[in-house]
């Protein structure tokens, strides 16, 4: 089945500035993905694929996802500052000057996958593709890993299209921690 069959991804990102300057990319080809999964060590889910061919990393309208786990951003909830497009031309793309493998050798966040969101924490936290149970070729679920508890994981949706269906607008929350 194509991924996001049912829901529309016309308005999903919010248009920026900042965003334009740091996240998104020019379109990519099948060769820059090939390129991308090879640097990166992990095949990439079709759904993350399709919504950025809608654009090329950015900023999500909707930020939150609903959490039955707190987390150190709050009880609640989580929230997603930007998405890393495919590619290497944007300092905030998979394989620009702060992408996923920044955050690891840098950083220090566990080899678990790919960090592919950051959070409004400026780094403390991040959202991550974990490929632990599936394999790098298989379909990883998303995780958060909180670099402020220790680099603790907590799961928050099956795949990644279920984290993408699931962003919900800041204001749906009460902002208490």
């Amino acid at each position: 089945m194509e991924p996001f069959h049912d829901f529309d991804l016309s308005d999903f990102w919010e248009p920026s500035e900042y965003a334009d300057e740091e996240y998104v990319g020019k379109p990519f080809t099948d060769e820059d993905v090939d390129d991308v999964e090879r640097e990166l060590g992990y095949k990439l889910p079709a759904s993350y694929l399709a919504l950025m061919r809608t654009q090329n990393g950015g900023l999500s309208r909707n930020t939150c996802y609903r959490m039955t786990e707190p987390t150190s951003w709050a009880h609640d909830h989580i929230a997603i500052e930007g998405m890393y497009g495919i590619g290497r031309e944007k300092d905030c793309s998979l394989c620009g000057v702060t992408g996923s493998k920044f955050w690891l050798e840098e950083w220090g966040y566990p080899a678990i996958g790919i960090y592919f969101g950051d959070c409004p924490s400026a780094g403390h936290d991040m959202i991550c593709l974990d490929y632990r149970k599936c394999g790098p070729d298989g379909e990883p679920s998303v995780v958060h890993v909180d670099q402020e508890s220790e680099y603790k994981i907590t799961f928050v949706a099956k795949d990644f299209e279920t984290f993408i269906r699931g962003l919900e607008p800041e204001d749906a929350f009460d902002n208490e921690t």
